[in-house]
Parts: C-alpha cells; sequence; structure tokens
C-alpha cells in the first residue's frame, strides 16, 4: 500500500455467492448504479486487456462527488487494484479488492477483502471514518452479489426514441428545464429542482402512482452533459416493484434533425411474478416516456413557440 497515505483499514465479510459472481460485480463497473446505492454513473473513459480508467459519480450526505479511478484487475487471482483521485489536492484513495472462495472444496460461497490506504487525515476527522467506510462498501458489494441466483429475471433493460425535425438545444434545454415540467407533462404534478453545481441536479418530481393512482414524490439524481447531449439519472429511492433504476436521455443530430432516445435499467425486488412486475414497469415508464418525447416533438417541430 502506498507510502503517501497515513491511515488504513482493511475489512473481510463472508458472501452468498461463488468467488467469480462477486469479482463479476466488482469488474463491471457500468453496471455499478443498479447494484450499488451509492453510485450514481460509472463511465468507462479507457481500457485494455488489464487496465481501466473510470470516472464515478456517487452521493454521501446528500452531495455528488465525482472521482476518477484508476484500475488493474486481475480475474485469475480475483483482485482488483485502485487509485481513486478527486478535485481536492493531494494524494488521493488507494486500496485492493480481493476474491476468494470460502471453502477450499467450494461451497457457492466466497470471501471479500477490502484494504483501503488515505491519506493523513485532518485534526477534526473522525478517526472511525475510514473503517466504517470500508464497512458500506463491503456490504453494498455482498448485498448485491447475494442475489446472483436471480438476476437473469431481476434485470430489464429497454430503450424508446422517436425522430424530430427540430433544433437538438431546444430539444436539450426541454429535457434539462425539470422545473418546468408540471406545465408540460400531464404526468407530473409539481417539479423541485436544486442545482448542487452546474449539471449536476437533484430533483423532487410530485407523480401519480402508477399502481394504485395515490400522489408520490420520486427524487432522483442527474447529470447533464449538454455538449455531449445527454442527461444521466438515478432514482434516489426504489418504489414498489423497483429497487433500482438508472437511465439516460440521449440525443444523436444528424443533418436534419434528431433522434432522442431514453434508455432504461432496472432492477426488480424479488417477486412471486417477476415477468408481471417486468411487464407492469416496462408499460409504467414506456408511457411516460411517450409522454416526454412526444412533447418534444411537438414543440421542436412547431413553426412558432406554443404553450400548453
Amino acid at each position: 500500500m502506498s507510502q503517501r497515505c497515513g491511515r488504513s483499514a482493511r475489512h473481510t465479510v463472508s458472501v452468498a455467492a461463488p468467488a467469480s459472481v462477486v469479482y463479476g460485480l466488482l469488474a463491471d463497473a457500468p453496471r455499478w448504479p443498479l447494484f450499488l446505492p451509492s453510485c450514481v454513473h460509472a463511465e468507462r473513459l479507457a481500457a485494455d486487456a488489464r487496465t481501466d480508467r473510470l470516472t464515478v459519480w456517487t452521493t454521501a450526505g446528500g452531495h455528488v462527488r465525482r472521482a476518477q479511478l484508476r484500475r488493474t484487475l486481475q480475474p485469475a487471482e480475483r483482485t482488483v487494484d485502485f487509485e481513486e483521485t478527486t478535485a481536492e489536492p493531494g494524494p488521493g484513495t488507494v486500496g485492493t479488492w480481493s476474491v476468494e472462495p470460502e471453502h477450499p472444496r467450494g461451497d457457492g460461497r466466497s470471501a471479500l477483502t477490502l484494504h483501503c490506504a488515505w491519506p493523513r487525515p485532518a485534526p477534526d476527522e473522525d478517526p472511525l471514518a475510514p473503517a466504517r467506510l470500508v464497512r458500506r462498501r463491503l456490504a453494498q458489494v455482498r448485498d448485491a452479489a447475494e442475489r446472483w441466483d436471480t438476476l437473469d429475471e431481476s434485470l430489464l433493460s429497454f430503450a424508446n426514441s422517436t425522430r424530430v425535425e427540430g433544433p437538438p438545444e431546444l430539444v436539450y434545454d426541454l429535457l434539462y428545464r425539470a422545473e418546468d415540467w408540471p406545465d408540460l407533462l400531464p404526468h407530473v404534478d409539481a417539479a423541485r429542482v436544486r442545482e448542487e453545481r452546474p449539471g449536476v441536479q437533484h430533483v423532487a418530481l410530485d407523480l401519480g402512482d402508477p399502481l394504485t393512482g395515490e400522489p408520490v414524490t420520486a427524487t432522483s439524481v442527474r447529470l447533464c452533459f449538454p455538449h455531449a447531449g445527454r442527461i444521466v439519472h438515478k432514482a434516489s429511492a426504489g418504489r414498489g416493484p423497483v429497487a433500482a433504476h438508472s437511465g439516460e436521455w440521449s440525443l444523436e443530430p444528424d443533418a436534419s434533425g434528431l433522434t432522442v432516445t431514453s434508455t432504461h435499467h432496472v432492477l426488480l425486488r424479488p417477486a412471486a411474478d417477476a415477468g408481471a412486475a417486468r411487464l407492469r414497469v416496462r408499460e409504467w415508464l414506456t408511457g411516460t416516456d411517450r409522454e416526454t418525447l412526444d412533447l418534444i416533438k411537438w414543440h421542436a417541430e412547431s413553426p412558432v413557440p406554443r404553450l400548453r
């Protein structure tokens, strides 16, 4: 572990999943938002056979934190070495994830270890914070990995698109200004938006529950990338059959207009009738997509500005 760091923590947990499954979860960073509650988005910037470089956005204490992650992956040994840096000056966090079968004969259980080292703390910093962080990260990975035998029926991904003959800037602006949605979208009764910093939004939408019709508030974090024509979002908490939900609005301009696509990734809760839950969730999300896409097309293709 790096000598630049002045404190470290190491902990091991038992996981009711094969070592290969646990390692696969650690390696598959783009799917972390579905499995790790604190992860909003993980973007792989570069990769080769043994290393990759990521930008990862996570939440803590009501704020969004952005970090760069460099990793060395060793699938044969089932270890992941990493170095995490943020905008703060000085050295970042370094560490190693390691997974091994809990018993030599193999009983489907694994031992998952996380060893992290940090720079020297500030004088007023809680000395127990590093150990708590390590235990929390281990618990998140363990809880996700232990669903391995039902993941095929619990994961749902799909997309809805529309073709728009209009300016991409107008389309992006409509998607970005979520505070205006109550005046535009029938399924949104009220909206509150807090922009933590440019491009990072905390959004609360008052909606009618798709199953009961009762009013509910859906909260999410949104990461806005105007130059790339993308808005990434993750629900802050699951509702009903949905354990986790992330997605993205993307704009693909061409010579005469653009294609607008809404992509969804959903992790369902364990249910007696998984097929019915998948259908219900897909119909609900597709319905809200269609309302939004139809509104975008109507506004963008109008020869003059229109008001609802």
